[in-house]
């Protein structure tokens, strides 16, 4: 069976790859192994171009040892200069080569300041990408990267606009600036919970303040921890240390 991002046991804790070539991702990912890493987020917009090729992306897969496979084809990095159907040709290929959740960005197909657009036509091609990823085999992400703070009003219709375009997993990254907003999205993660009627969200901040709430949001009801196995110039330092995570969730999941 392949493996799923929609049923767990606890939050998965998830090892983002974000290295340029496929032998620095191999071994991320082995380090990643042995730090405790349930899934893997590799991140096809580091990878060079000359590696983009249905063999190297295999042959990185396969040290995933069948544990799933979270990609995403942003516009940064190696892909800054490709149009959004070459982004999502790349994605394709990770899917092919055993990927499981490809990451759809909200504003696919008609970019915009945070990530989620309502241009008609640009929906309509991001529904069919997303039955697309579902015939074949995959699971499809919605993601929106908010570059301000959003109260909960707000965040709600993100959410559930994500879900009715056929995303399997609902993700919004906010923002957490100060100590009132981190306590606000530590309410916005109880309101998901309840109006997503069960549809996996995966719901983290960026920010000064952002720290708590993606070590704890998925004691509240967040799906997984995007976590990194030690830091390089790209991460995401807003991202936990995978081997700190570990213990922190399996303490607070008991």
């Amino acid at each position: 069976m392949k493996p799923t991002f929609l049923t767990y046991q606890k939050p998965l804790l998830c090892a983002m790859v974000q290295d340029s070539t496929p032998s620095d991702m191999i071994c991320t990912i082995m380090n990643s192994q042995y730090d405790g890493a349930e899934a893997f987020g590799i991140q096809l917009e580091n990878l060079l171009p000359e590696y983009r090729t249905l063999e190297q992306l295999k042959k990185i897969f396969s040290y995933c040892r069948n544990k799933p496979i979270y990609l995403t084809s942003y516009r940064s990095h190696s892909n800054k200069d490709l149009t959004d159907d070459e982004r999502v040709e790349l994605l394709l290929l990770g899917l092919e080569a055993g990927g499981t959740l490809c990451d759809v960005e909200g504003d696919l197909y008609h970019k915009e300041p945070n990530e989620l657009t309502f241009d008609p036509e640009a929906v309509a091609k991001q529904e069919a990408l997303i039955k697309k990823i579902h015939d074949m085999g995959g699971e499809a992400l919605m993601s929106t990267h908010i570059h301000d703070f959003f109260d909960e009003e707000k965040t709600l219709k993100i959410a559930l606009e994500q879900k009715r375009r056929g995303a399997d997993v609902v993700k919004i990254v906010n923002f957490a600036r100060t100590e009132d907003e981190l306590m606000a999205n530590l309410n916005i993660i109880h309101r998901l919970k309840k109006e997503l009627d069960g549809t996996p969200f995966l719901y983290l901040a960026n920010g000064a303040e952002s720290r708590l709430l993606r070590q704890m949001g998925a004691r509240l009801g967040v799906c997984m921890y995007l976590c990194v196995q030690n830091y390089i110039s790209v991460s995401s330092k807003e991202q936990p240390l995978l081997r700190s995570m570990k213990i922190a969730r399996d303490a607070l999941m008991e």
